[in-house]
């Protein structure tokens, strides 16, 4: 194995310096790319996040999301849009996770695909 190999890259670690206990299953925002808590992660501690994978998540209830479809993590409601969202300031749009699933409106919760890849954060 190369000397300089630190890990795969499917999981990172992460620390959580907010002022709140990140929950397992809970996605984070770690610049512009997207992840899921492993385990819980107490203030100030560190913990492991995923950035690939599928993992079922929080949707807004009344989009309606294709499989395939690129989504828009919106961070005022910490739920994922469709495509057609207008991202507003902080959201994170693009190659970072799609649909693993379709999901109708009053749907709460869909299969996400966390592909690792950075998106764009709304300025």
């Amino acid at each position: 194995m190369a000397t300089n190999f630190v890990q795969d890259g499917r999981m990172l670690d992460y620390t959580n310096s907010t002022s709140a206990v990140i929950t397992s299953g809970q996605v984070l925002a770690v610049g512009a790319v997207l992840g899921v808590a492993m385990d819980d992660i107490a203030v100030g501690a560190s913990g492991v996040i995923a950035i690939e994978g599928v993992f079922t998540v929080p949707k807004v209830s009344a989009a309606e999301i294709s499989q395939g479809e690129t989504l828009t993590w919106d961070v005022s409601v910490a739920a994922f849009n469709n495509s057609a969202a207008t991202a507003a300031t902080g959201d994170i749009t693009g190659p970072t996770a799609f649909a693993a699933e379709a999901a109708g409106n009053s749907i709460t919760s869909l299969a996400v695909k966390f592909t690792g890849v950075p998106g764009t954060v709304k300025a």
